[in-house]
């Protein structure tokens, strides 16, 4: 049975709302806690109004400002990966290295992303 077939009247649309509002909390706590979560959405401020300029159709457009988005969701689980490991132990271990290792890693490639896509659309842009 689905979550929302199982909810009283109402309580769907409270969900949402209760969800919104942590969502919004996420945002607020990485952009004042993380600096790596700022100077991504610095980049975004750039790089999304600049793909309405660059973008030769919607499609295109949609593509560049949507790495930025990619790029802000890894960040963000980044985040949550450290925490959380941070949270159960500060302790040097080899298993907690891995994993925060693993979401830089993951971060890195939504960057080479981000330049990949920016980089076919530019050339494509000017030379093409």
């Amino acid at each position: 049975m689905k979550l929302i077939e199982r909810l009283p009247a109402g309580e769907g649309a409270r969900h949402v709302a209760f969800a919104c509002r942590n969502s919004v909390e996420g945002l607020k706590t990485a952009f004042r806690d993380e600096q790596a979560f700022r100077q991504i959405v610095y980049l975004s401020c750039a790089l999304v109004p600049l793909a309405f300029v660059v973008g030769r159709s919607f499609a295109e457009t949609a593509v560049l400002a949507g790495v930025c988005a990619v790029s802000l969701a890894v960040e963000l689980l980044n985040t949550a990966v450290e925490s959380a490991i941070d949270r159960i132990s500060l302790e040097r271990h080899p298993l907690s290295k891995k994993a925060k290792d693993c979401g830089s890693a993951a971060q890195f490639v939504a960057q080479l992303l981000i330049l990949g896509v920016w980089v076919a659309a530019l050339v494509r842009r000017c030379f093409f």
